[in-house]
């Protein structure tokens, strides 16, 4: 059987993410897209549970986190480092070993100053968690952040 990093649904790439060591420690993370919605998938692995074998709540953050980040950058075409300004999430079911975790973000309201935004991460068609943020751009456009910049 092979490795689970090696078991990747059709269709998803390894994003090419800025340098960012936590990430990089806890990845890889990877995208694609459905039409013109971005999906960001991840699969878990053992390393990434708590002791009672189902995906931290620390590690579902992280990637809800990304999640809004990245959506974010690729649906309102910023090509800049946000700030997470509020993150809330509902942890609503149990990722385990082994499952693909795939999140999708819509952006609700796109300010100057911030931008409202919001996700579903689902297992297998079911939601297991429901995310949002306040996110505030940094004012200037960064190469690493481009939209298209992701899928080099």
């Amino acid at each position: 059987e092979p490795p689970m990093h090696a078991r990747i649904p059709e269709g998803f790439r390894v994003l090419n993410l800025p340098h960012n060591p936590y990430i990089e420690a806890n990845g890889p993370l990877y995208g694609r897209f459905d039409g013109d919605a971005f999906v960001m998938g991840f699969r878990c692995e053992k390393r990434h549970c708590n002791p009672m074998m189902v995906c931290h709540g620390g590690m579902i953050s992280t990637l809800a986190d990304m999640l809004l980040l990245l959506g974010t950058n690729i649906h309102a075409k910023l090509g800049q480092f946000l700030v997470t300004v509020s993150l809330d999430i509902d942890f609503i079911g149990p990722v385990k070993p082994g499952d693909w975790l795939e999140g999708r973000a819509e952006v609700l309201r796109a300010g100057r100053s911030v931008i409202f935004t919001e996700g579903r991460m689902t297992v297998g068609g079911a939601t297991v968690a429901r995310v949002n943020a306040i996110l505030k751009p940094s004012g200037k456009p960064l190469t690493g952040f481009a939209p298209g910049h992701y899928f080099l």
